[in-house]
């Protein structure tokens, strides 16, 4: 069985988590670049000038670091990306909104989330369709409206001044005025400016909070990762639910294999987050229905490398990290992205590596039906015959077919329910 720590919990900073979620998210497209850590940096520092308590700068580090997370497709990620003058509200913010809400410790964010378009209206934008809007999300606008000026081909410095004076014309109409007084007074300091623009800005960030941020335990982890896996599928029409169905069946792959109740749950955990590096794949990549090209193959190869790297960064999440991203390795070495083979190939990794092969080939996608238990039996034999798949871990799928099967369809029921009520809502 795989090494791990022998206590019976463990606790992950939701800082860490939501930096390193907030980079994938980003990941999109390279036009992207950091915006979401820009954005977390613009808006605490102009909460510092305005002298805000320090919990209400960790909401707006948390708030620019997610203020995009419901922009699910490049266009809407892009479309965000243009200078508004208009005030014009998003629906990426409202189904942000609603996807973070239903994580408490984050519901307050989802709230900053929901309004950070609203203009200012000269006082009007204070409230939205009869609610009020707080501070924050008008902090969060001018920020991201910051972010989104600043060419990043071009040195950063020489753009400063026409920037801010942009955002001085709309003060008031678009802008609260003591916020882009505040602006202003940035301006003057050359650092602000190279710290939006610098590779290290997550670090930046970091220094930055001064106060207790949550830390995870496995019950909340589980719930923000299960957030994620939405982010991650719902990109696509095609996988809406297969995260949720991965996460099923590798918890419960791992309680036949005899993996600890501690090693149930994160490998539940590993199966939300195994595909979070296919936010760096083109959507019509993942929803083409021909056969993909060499080059869109590579691209396709390389999501298992991002997610890697990504969770490999937070503290504690090391095990983690290998079960979720080293799905696609065989136990002939055929696999990728870093060619592992025979007891270099970790037992949850090859839990996940089944879940992954049996959930993709048994749920129902719009172009076809799951197959048959019969012929999905066969699909994983051949596997296992040609050295792709563990022999053991599949006899025990195998075994108890019908029970991991009904544990699949009934996790993935559950989220086509909350994928309908998130994306056809009337947002």
């Amino acid at each position: 069985m795989d090494k791990l720590r022998t206590k019976k919990e463990f606790h992950v900073s939701e800082f860490k988590l939501v930096m390193a979620l907030s980079e994938a998210a980003d990941l999109i497209c390279a036009e992207l670049g950091m915006h979401q850590m820009q954005v977390a940096y613009i808006a605490v520092r102009i909460g510092e000038v305005l002298d805000l308590p320090g919990e209400q700068k960790n909401k707006l580090i948390m708030g620019g670091l997610l203020h995009d997370i419901g922009g699910l497709s490049l266009k809407e990620r892009m479309d965000a990306l243009h200078f508004e003058e208009d005030g014009n509200f998003y629906r990426h913010a409202e189904v942000g909104c609603l996807l973070l809400q239903a994580f408490e410790p984050l519901s307050d964010i989802a709230t900053l989330v929901r309004f950070h378009h609203v203009a200012w209206n000269n006082g009007g934008g204070s409230h939205y369709k009869g609610q009020e809007v707080p501070m924050g999300s008008h902090i969060l606008h001018l920020a991201d409206r910051v972010a989104v000026l600043i060419d990043k081909h071009k040195e950063v410095l020489g753009q400063s001044r026409p920037i801010v004076e942009k955002i001085e014309k709309l003060s008031g109409e678009v802008f609260v005025p003591k916020m882009v007084n505040a602006l202003r007074q940035l301006k003057e300091e050359e650092s602000f400016w190279f710290d939006i623009v610098s590779p290290s800005i997550d670090t930046i960030l970091a220094d930055k909070i001064k106060t207790k941020i949550i830390e995870l335990n496995m019950d909340r982890l589980i719930s923000l990762s299960s957030i994620f896996s939405k982010i991650i599928d719902y990109r696509c029409k095609f996988t809406v639910t297969h995260s949720s169905g991965v996460a099923a069946v590798a918890k419960s792959l791992a309680k036949l294999v005899g993996f600890s109740e501690l090693e149930c749950l994160m490998m539940e955990i590993a199966g939300y987050l195994h595909d979070l590096g296919k936010l760096a794949v083109p959507a019509e990549i993942l929803e083409k229905p021909d056969k993909l090209t060499e080059e869109e193959y590579n691209v396709i190869r390389k999501h298992t490398y991002h997610t890697y790297n990504i969770l490999r960064q937070i503290d504690n999440l090391d095990v983690i990290a290998e079960w979720a991203s080293l799905h696609h390795e065989t136990l002939d070495g055929g696999g990728y992205p870093f060619k592992i083979k025979g007891q270099n190939f970790l037992l949850g990794s090859r839990i996940m590596a089944v879940a992954d092969v049996f959930t993709a080939i048994t749920e129902d996608r719009p172009y076809r039906r799951g197959m048959t238990d019969e012929k999905a039996i066969g699909i994983l034999q051949k596997m296992v015959d040609s050295e792709k798949l563990d022999g053991y871990i599949v006899s025990l799928l195998k075994d108890r077919f019908e029970e991991v099967n009904s544990l699949r369809m009934a996790a993935q029921k559950v989220s086509t329910d909350e994928y309908k009520q998130i994306m056809l809502s009337n947002v």
